[in-house]
């Protein structure tokens, strides 16, 4: 059965965005270094991508104006707009943990969760994230947008590897 693995960078206090939605400070401590960290190797073992709005306007505005990073992938983007969807990008209404159920019972690799934090945690509070591959940014913001948001139920994991490039920290934990 696929994996549901949420694959996204936060800052060392827990933001996955500064509080204008902003996330220029996703990179490693020596900005002379280019490593790309695991994206390449992560990528290979996922076909399908899931995002809220927010992060397809962002990827498509800022991150990536030129071309869809994504183009071997299908994309879900979750939203209530009425977009057309391409050959790859699919816009659907459904609720994120309805959609990741559905996904998980088709035939294909493992799906990543990309983004925002509206569509994660909800998966979070249902238990539906098999791996969870965080990337620890050095850098603190104080405010923003929060990954785990607040939180008040205990979810227990299991540390399965670390890894470390550029000052990033890239933890890889499973449910327990």
């Amino acid at each position: 059965m696929r994996k549901i693995i949420l694959y996204i960078a936060m800052s060392l206090d827990g933001y996955i965005a500064d509080k204008n939605g902003g996330v220029d400070w996703l990179s490693g401590q020596d900005a002379e270094e280019e490593d790309e960290g695991t994206y390449s190797e992560f990528v290979q073992g996922v076909d399908t991508v899931v995002m809220g709005w927010n992060t397809y306007v962002q990827v498509r505005t800022e991150l990536s104006p030129k071309i869809w990073p994504y183009e071997e992938l299908i994309s879900y983007v979750i939203t209530h707009r009425d977009e057309k969807p391409t050959d790859n990008i699919k816009f659907v209404g459904e609720e994120p943990c309805e959609l990741i159920a559905r996904l998980k019972e088709m035939p294909g690799k493992d799906i990543w969760i990309c983004g925002g934090s509206s569509i994660i945690q909800p998966l979070i509070r249902e238990n539906l994230i098999d791996e969870y591959r965080i990337s620890v940014i050095p850098t603190i913001l104080g405010d923003g947008i929060l990954l785990f948001g607040n939180w008040k139920t205990e979810l227990q994991l299991r540390l399965k590897e670390t890894k470390m490039y550029n000052g990033i920290a890239e933890l890889v934990y499973t449910r327990r």
